[in-house]
């Protein structure tokens, strides 16, 4: 589907009725449940199920086989890989474990953007769709993936609830960056209903104080026993019922976060509001790397899903995170960095006995609200750039309540309908109080260890009381 054809479906959604808004997710959540769920999915998810407490030794044997298969095809099939390892003087039997990929330059989002059609496989054996990511820079990435890896890292995000007792079929009311509501929209409901995935779609762009008294009154009806979604946006609910002194009126069983980076101050709130502790989980729609929390609190890298390296970035015992995705042939990514950072632990292993290297937190994707007309807070609004293959970077800077300026590091062939699609999907998100600018740069600010945050906010102390940090 081409981004002309997506918008157009997008705007005739925004104008149907909400009970035909509910009858549309639900047909995308069929759709959706086909595709990761369908055929060897059962399958995949047995396997993966039957490889949590393999030793370390046995993980590594078999993220190494993996991983040289990977990248002997990628030289069979791909001229990027081609050129890169004759570059490198290398040839893939040169590879034999993770320590030799490092003979390999690390690749860049950047170069995935420019070299997209030759670093694809040519020698595709399996049906593909197209995966889209955002990323915390901005720049989009477009890349076809086959669909036994869209099921299999499906499988790996199910074998991580499987471990904390979560099943397929549990409802869910979710928290996510996705405009199921219409921005101009002022009375409730601010959710829709997604029957197939066994889905409450809460609105991340309306969750104002006065709104969030219909968001609770609807976790009350509907009772569902896991919520998921941002740390930001179930940090504003969970704030909300510590201010109100309010509840939910009933048990949640699990409240599960990805996305963006879990706080402990997030984590806190969460807690104290909802009475479960949150659980966390890294992932990349690229597949490079995935890290799952356990029972006992540990991050786990899952060594059977992707080959994960740690490079030191020479600042307080951080690294960057970097992996490739040896599920995808149809898209190599070798050495991929994924521009977030993580802290390692001094131990070697946990006591839950699954034998995936530790880390100890995950310092990527650390990102501050943007503060809407309105009043409301959003967290992140990576959904903006989606499908901007023109845009190399981006970053919202926040100097005032009500304005934000879109900071643009622009791609080659970046023109004028590209600026209008920046302005066009940013106003869906932030509605009409909020005023927008487009600022374009050369090249963005990065934090001491090299992070470039997603959200820049620099409002006044006491300007807002910031619900991120507010009474944990």
């Amino acid at each position: 589907m081409s981004g002309r054809d997506s918008f157009d479906l997008e705007a005739v959604y925004r104008r149907l009725p909400a009970s035909l808004q509910h009858v549309a997710c639900s047909l995308v959540g069929w759709r959706t449940e086909r595709t990761r769920y369908a055929l060897e999915f059962q399958r995949l998810l047995d396997e993966v199920l039957g490889r949590t407490y393999w030793a370390p030794e046995q993980l590594t044997a078999f993220r190494d086989r993996r991983l040289v298969d990977h990248l002997t095809h990628a030289a069979r099939t791909s001229g990027f890989y081609r050129k890169r390892c004759r570059d490198a003087g290398l040839v893939p039997t040169d590879i034999r474990s993770l320590g030799d990929v490092a003979a390999l330059p690390v690749l860049t989002k950047a170069e995935v953007q420019e070299h997209a059609a030759e670093l694809s496989s040519a020698n595709r054996e399996e049906k593909t769709r197209m995966a889209h990511t955002s990323g915390t820079t901005g720049g989009a990435l477009q890349f076809p993936v086959t669909m036994t890896a869209i099921r299999e890292q499906w499988a790996v995000w199910w074998r991580y609830r499987w471990w904390h007792g979560i099943r397929k079929g549990t409802w869910c009311a979710l928290f996510a960056g996705r405009a199921v509501v219409p921005v101009t929209q002022t009375e409730p409901p601010f959710w829709r209903i997604n029957y197939p995935g066994r889905q409450v779609l809460f609105s991340g762009y309306h969750m104002s104080p006065q709104n969030l008294l219909t968001y609770v009154s609807e976790l009350r009806h509907r009772r569902p026993p896991w919520l998921h979604g941002y740390p930001s946006l179930l940090a504003l609910l969970a704030n909300h019922l510590v201010d109100t002194g309010d509840d939910l009126g009933y048990d949640v069983r699990w409240v599960t976060t990805g996305a963006e980076n879990l706080l402990p101050q997030q984590a806190a709130v969460i807690e104290r509001a909802l009475g479960v502790r949150p659980i966390q989980h890294y992932g990349l729609a690229e597949g490079v790397a995935n890290i799952s929390q356990c029972e006992l609190d540990s991050l786990h890298v899952d060594e059977d899903f992707a080959a994960v390296e740690f490079v030191p970035t020479g600042h307080n015992g951080l690294h960057r995170i970097v992996g490739t995705n040896f599920t995808n042939p149809a898209t190599p990514l070798v050495r991929y960095d994924t521009q977030d950072v993580a802290l390692l632990p001094e131990r070697a292993s946990c006591k839950c006995g699954r034998g995936g290297r530790l880390v100890e937190r995950i310092d990527g994707r650390l990102e501050d609200y943007v503060v809407l007309g309105n009043g409301a807070l959003v967290g992140r609004m990576d959904h903006i750039f989606k499908d901007m293959v023109n845009v190399r970077e981006a970053q919202i800077h926040q100097e005032e309540v009500g304005e934000i300026t879109i900071r643009v590091v622009r791609g080659e062939a970046f023109g004028d309908e590209d600026e209008q699609a920046i302005l066009r999907e940013t106003a869906k998100r932030v509605g009409p109080e909020t005023k927008i600018t487009i600022d374009y740069w050369d090249a963005l600010p990065r934090s001491r260890t090299g992070k470039l945050r997603f959200v820049v906010s620099d409002l006044a102390d006491g300007s807002i009381e910031h619900p991120a940090v507010a009474r944990v």
